[in-house]
């Protein structure tokens, strides 16, 4: 039977709950939209958020997943979700930036691994890179993305990339509807990444890693080993 076979959501966001209460605070959330599925929803512990340029040491001989992504860091509290404006509420309280997030798991074999179970290990976040915020409430179509991910020598990404769920925008707003007050819910200088623009390539240190989307700027790690 294949790890994590039989377990809930409500019992994968249980396990969130007590991780958080051990292990906290939040510093933010990943969220997926899968067609067909229900929603995904992992926070991020805050002591794994960087600026970038960032440093990071994992064991030697250790890959880790390279993903950049557009995010969402709230810049202002939000009125309850049921307000008839709450889009508009979210859309100007919130500032958009480029991220790169480090996968990495606790499961024996993430691979092959149950999804819930892996919702239950926080989505397989490592950690979290943060680049230069867009300014607060200005026009970004989130819909589209070009850009460019290098790890090393090694291109990750080149050009136009496709938007999980379409718009990134929108996979935010679908996160702060359904995360009511689960971890705390959705805090004011919190972030919000809303999955790969370059699928999830391994890679392993000694690797400087950059990453840039066009129209929003640049963040940058360097992966090293223990």
């Amino acid at each position: 039977m294949a790890a994590g076979k039989g377990l809930t959501r409500e019992q994968a966001f249980a396990v969130q709950s007590r991780l958080i209460a051990e292990f906290g605070p939040v510093g933010g959330f990943k969220v997926a939209c899968p067609p067909d599925a229900p929603i995904v929803i992992a926070p991020i512990f805050a002591k794994d958020i960087a600026q970038s340029p960032a440093r990071f040491a994992v064991p030697p001989g250790e890959s880790v997943g390279i993903e950049l992504e557009y995010a969402y860091r709230l810049t202002s509290p939000l009125p309850a979700a049921t307000a008839p404006d709450f889009k508009d509420h979210l859309r100007s309280s919130v500032e958009l930036l480029p991220v790169i997030e480090l996968v990495q798991s606790r499961l024996e074999d993430p691979a092959s691994a149950d999804p819930i179970l892996k919702m239950a290990d926080n989505q397989l976040n490592g950690a979290l890179v943060l680049g230069t915020p867009f300014a607060a409430g200005a026009p970004f179509d989130t819909s589209r993305a070009s850009g460019h991910l290098k790890a090393g020598d090694e291109v990750l990404l080149d050009g136009v990339a496709k938007v999980p769920g379409g718009d990134a925008f929108e996979t935010l707003y679908k996160l702060a509807i359904a995360i009511g007050e689960h971890c705390g819910g959705l805090q004011v200088g919190q972030v919000v990444i809303t999955g790969s623009l370059n699928g999830l390539p391994w890679v392993l240190p000694e690797k400087q890693v950059h990453g840039h989307i066009d129209g929003l700027g640049d963040v940058s790690l360097l992966l090293t080993a223990e």
